[in-house]
Protein backbone atom coordinates (compact mmCIF):
# COMPACT_ATOMS: atom_id res chain seq x y z
CA UNK A 1 0.00 0.00 0.00
CA UNK A 2 3.39 2.74 0.51
CA UNK A 3 3.30 3.01 -2.87
CA UNK A 4 1.79 6.11 -4.42
CA UNK A 5 0.89 3.88 -7.94
CA UNK A 6 -1.54 1.57 -6.01
CA UNK A 7 -5.24 3.12 -5.72
CA UNK A 8 -8.19 1.60 -3.04
CA UNK A 9 -11.31 -0.10 -4.35
CA UNK A 10 -14.19 -1.16 -2.51
CA UNK A 11 -15.43 -4.97 -3.28
CA UNK A 12 -18.62 -5.46 -2.71
CA UNK A 13 -20.99 -9.14 -2.14
CA UNK A 14 -24.72 -9.27 -0.93
CA UNK A 15 -25.36 -13.10 -0.76
CA UNK A 16 -28.88 -12.69 0.75
CA UNK A 17 -31.33 -9.87 1.70
CA UNK A 18 -30.17 -6.82 4.29
CA UNK A 19 -26.48 -8.68 4.68
CA UNK A 20 -23.46 -6.73 2.68
CA UNK A 21 -20.08 -7.52 2.99
CA UNK A 22 -17.74 -4.84 1.94
CA UNK A 23 -14.08 -5.16 1.61
CA UNK A 24 -11.69 -2.65 0.89
CA UNK A 25 -8.44 -3.59 -1.78
CA UNK A 26 -5.39 -1.68 -2.50
CA UNK A 27 -4.47 -2.33 -6.05
CA UNK A 28 -1.80 -1.66 -8.64
CA UNK A 29 -3.17 1.32 -10.57
CA UNK A 30 -4.57 -0.55 -13.88
CA UNK A 31 -6.18 -3.59 -11.98
CA UNK A 32 -9.21 -5.15 -13.33
CA UNK A 33 -12.43 -6.17 -11.53
CA UNK A 34 -11.12 -9.49 -11.59
CA UNK A 35 -7.79 -9.05 -9.74
CA UNK A 36 -9.55 -6.37 -7.08
CA UNK A 37 -12.46 -9.60 -6.23
CA UNK A 38 -9.65 -12.13 -6.00
CA UNK A 39 -7.36 -10.00 -3.40
CA UNK A 40 -10.50 -9.26 -1.33
CA UNK A 41 -11.10 -12.62 -0.66
CA UNK A 42 -14.60 -13.03 -1.36
CA UNK A 43 -14.67 -15.99 -3.45
CA UNK A 44 -12.48 -17.45 -0.58
CA UNK A 45 -15.40 -16.74 1.84
CA UNK A 46 -18.40 -17.42 -0.24
CA UNK A 47 -17.62 -20.55 -2.74
CA UNK A 48 -20.84 -20.20 -4.36
CA UNK A 49 -19.41 -16.91 -5.42
CA UNK A 50 -18.35 -17.58 -9.14
CA UNK A 51 -17.35 -14.38 -11.05
CA UNK A 52 -17.08 -16.03 -14.59
CA UNK A 53 -21.04 -16.93 -14.06
CA UNK A 54 -21.43 -13.32 -11.93
CA UNK A 55 -22.68 -10.11 -13.13
CA UNK A 56 -20.44 -7.15 -11.54
CA UNK A 57 -20.66 -3.48 -12.15
CA UNK A 58 -18.81 -0.69 -10.63
CA UNK A 59 -21.52 1.86 -8.97
CA UNK A 60 -23.95 0.40 -10.59
CA UNK A 61 -22.90 0.05 -14.64
CA UNK A 62 -22.74 -3.64 -15.56
CA UNK A 63 -18.72 -4.07 -16.32
CA UNK A 64 -17.04 -7.12 -17.35
CA UNK A 65 -14.53 -8.57 -15.90
CA UNK A 66 -11.58 -7.12 -17.31
CA UNK A 67 -12.68 -3.60 -17.28
CA UNK A 68 -9.42 -1.59 -15.66
CA UNK A 69 -9.98 0.32 -12.66
CA UNK A 70 -9.94 3.58 -11.27
CA UNK A 71 -9.26 4.93 -7.65
CA UNK A 72 -12.28 4.81 -5.07
CA UNK A 73 -14.39 2.92 -8.00
CA UNK A 74 -16.78 0.44 -5.67
CA UNK A 75 -16.90 -3.04 -7.23
CA UNK A 76 -20.28 -4.34 -6.98
CA UNK A 77 -21.53 -8.39 -7.41
CA UNK A 78 -24.70 -9.40 -8.04
CA UNK A 79 -26.52 -12.63 -7.42
CA UNK A 80 -29.09 -13.51 -9.51
CA UNK A 81 -32.72 -12.78 -8.62
CA UNK A 82 -34.73 -15.94 -7.10
CA UNK A 83 -37.88 -14.00 -8.39
CA UNK A 84 -38.85 -12.01 -11.19
CA UNK A 85 -40.25 -8.59 -10.27
CA UNK A 86 -43.13 -8.07 -11.95
CA UNK A 87 -44.07 -11.57 -10.65
CA UNK A 88 -43.23 -10.65 -6.82
CA UNK A 89 -45.24 -7.37 -7.50
CA UNK A 90 -48.32 -9.02 -8.79
CA UNK A 91 -48.22 -11.64 -6.24
CA UNK A 92 -47.78 -8.65 -3.66
CA UNK A 93 -51.01 -6.47 -5.10
CA UNK A 94 -53.11 -10.44 -5.04
CA UNK A 95 -52.07 -10.61 -1.35
CA UNK A 96 -52.49 -6.82 -0.35
CA UNK A 97 -55.66 -6.15 -2.31
CA UNK A 98 -56.46 -3.72 -4.51
CA UNK A 99 -57.64 -1.46 -1.62
CA UNK A 100 -54.22 -1.36 0.04
CA UNK A 101 -51.98 -0.54 -2.82
CA UNK A 102 -50.85 2.59 -4.97
CA UNK A 103 -53.16 5.27 -5.46
CA UNK A 104 -55.91 3.40 -3.15
CA UNK A 105 -53.77 3.28 -0.19
CA UNK A 106 -55.05 6.57 1.17
CA UNK A 107 -58.04 8.47 0.43
CA UNK A 108 -59.99 11.36 1.95
CA UNK A 109 -63.37 10.29 3.07
CA UNK A 110 -65.84 10.72 0.05
CA UNK A 111 -63.17 11.64 -2.46
CA UNK A 112 -62.79 9.93 -5.89
CA UNK A 113 -60.41 6.73 -6.45
CA UNK A 114 -56.76 8.02 -6.67
CA UNK A 115 -57.29 11.44 -4.68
Amino acid sequence: MGREMDIQVLVVYSPVARVVHEVTVAVENGATVAQAVHLSGLPAKFPELDLSRSIVGIWGRKVGPSQRLRDRDRIEIYRELQVDPKVARRERFVKQGARTTGLFAKKRQGAKAGY
